[in-house]
């Protein structure tokens, strides 16, 4: 197994085989997390062309596994906009330097449980010179909202960022760097 950390232009090389995983990952999901596969693909392919964007990768003989992607939050950034309930202003205040999103963290099913996952999260958060780190995860996502508890994540409130008729995702913050 490798794992390797790729800046936007890098990543924009393997973005093919992140489509692909994203794909499988969410392939069959009654919800399809809120995102068919043209939507992922038009989202990643701005988010590689964020500043300070990054993709960790796992890779069994060139076979990507799993990966992990995110960038900092801009001051005008829209993270904060759909909440369900408000949260205080010096909580949703975004500045160079305060927050980056971990956009994805997906591990094929017959990869999970190997701790392939802790790996990717700690590979991309591991060097991050922000104050907090922070994601969205459905509340169905049961294994993945007990991880996140585990690895120091909190919830800090609920999200519609995927649009008004979709359910309610909780978002989480861990402060940086991460108690490991």
């Amino acid at each position: 197994m490798t794992f390797q950390l790729l800046d936007g232009r890098q990543a924009a090389a393997h973005a093919a085989d992140v489509q692909a995983l994203h794909a499988e990952v969410y392939a069959g999901l009654p919800d399809a997390r809120y995102e068919p596969d043209a939507r992922f693909a038009d989202r990643f392919g701005v988010q590689l062309r964020q500043p300070g964007f990054v993709l960790a990768e796992a890779r069994s003989g060139g076979y990507l596994v799993g990966c992990a992607a995110g960038m900092p939050l801009r001051p005008s950034t829209s993270w904060w906009r759909d909440l369900t309930a408000p949260l205080p202003e010096q909580d949703t205040t975004e500045y160079p330097g305060r927050t980056f999103a971990l956009a994805e963290l997906l591990v094929r099913a017959s990869w999970r449980r190997q701790g392939i996952g802790r790996s990717l999260h700690d590979l991309i958060l591991g060097s991050r010179r922000e104050e907090r780190a922070t994601l969205v995860v459905p509340p169905a996502a049961i294994a993945a909202q007990g991880a996140f508890a585990h690895w120091g994540w909190r919830r800090v409130a609920r999200t519609r960022s995927y649009g008004t008729d979709a359910p309610a995702s909780d978002v989480l913050v861990a402060a940086l760097p991460m108690n490991r």
